[in-house]
């Protein structure tokens, strides 16, 4: 039986315990490799869950910025403010007016209205003009200067439903301080009232029927208005003064204000402009 066995018997138990060893070896071998080939797959997984969390907040990113283009389309723009007269001269220093001021006024008016031989008519001669007001005088002191005679014009003056002296100006408020303004200069010379607030027209045409009126203070709308029911006549008219300089609270002077220019444009009609062609009606501007 021994001799049977041999040699061989034990090489082979060397031989299995060397492929157990070698299957030993290689099992941990296998599963080092094993380990890599996991956390390839869980870097994989990461990153498709990080890629899917991106593309999920830039779905939900792009609705917002259409709302945000739709609220910019729906929200009212702000309008830039248009600048009125008051904004400009708050900012600008006041001019003094001039008898080209004036000019202008007319021609502009009358552009579209009258021919171009009428409205060569129309224009006024530098003689037609009183100094105009340079903003440093009262009312009082103005007159005296472009009236240095008034004593005796006011003593020469016996017409009735007429005045030597008009002044024009653009309210009846303005109306009485302008004559407050006259107390150093009228000396014995009559005044009168001529605006529409509180005073009916047929109590001024009765007014200045009854006596002797040398100076007349008031709006062109009334003064066109006694004019038109011969309340009023301009044969004895010397001298028309403009409230020209004056500005209201807004800042407006007479003829910014679109009714009250229109009145005396109609005022001018009525037989001034024809009065200052004639040499008998001289304008001044305050």
């Amino acid at each position: 039986m021994g001799d049977d066995l041999g040699d061989e018997w034990w090489q082979h138990e060397g031989a299995s315990e060397e492929e157990e060893e070698t299957e030993q070896e290689k099992q941990p071998t296998e599963k080092t490799k094993a380990k890599p080939e996991k956390r390839k797959r869980i870097t994989e997984k990461t990153v498709k869950s990080k890629k899917k969390k991106k593309s999920e907040q830039a779905e939900c990113i792009i609705p917002q910025k259409k709302e945000t283009e739709d609220e910019k389309s729906t929200k009212p723009k702000k309008k830039r403010k248009k600048k009125t007269i008051t904004d400009v001269l708050a900012t600008s220093e006041p001019k003094p007016g001039c008898p080209a001021d004036l000019q202008n006024l007319i021609t502009q008016h009358f552009s579209d209205k009258r021919s171009v031989i009428e409205q060569e008519e129309l224009k006024l001669q530098d003689s037609s003009f009183l100094s105009s007001n340079d903003l440093t005088h009262s009312l009082s002191s103005y007159l005296k200067q472009v009236c240095p005679k008034w004593a005796k014009i006011q003593k020469q003056h016996t017409e009735k439903s007429s005045v030597v002296l008009l002044i024009i100006c653009s309210s009846a408020l303005r109306t009485i301080e302008l004559i407050k303004q006259l107390t150093t200069f009228k000396g014995e010379a009559k005044i009168a009232k001529l605006f529409a607030k509180h005073i009916k027209i047929e109590e001024q045409v009765k007014l200045l029927q009854k006596g002797v009126t040398h100076i007349g203070v008031g709006t062109p709308g009334r003064i066109s208005a006694l004019i038109e029911k011969e309340g009023l006549n301009l044969q004895a008219l010397r001298y028309l003064v403009l409230d020209w300089n004056w500005r209201d609270q807004k800042l407006r002077r007479m003829v910014d204000i679109p009714e009250i220019k229109l009145d005396f444009i109609k005022l001018l009609e009525s037989g001034i402009l024809n009065g200052c062609k004639e040499d008998k009606v001289k304008i001044g501007l305050f």
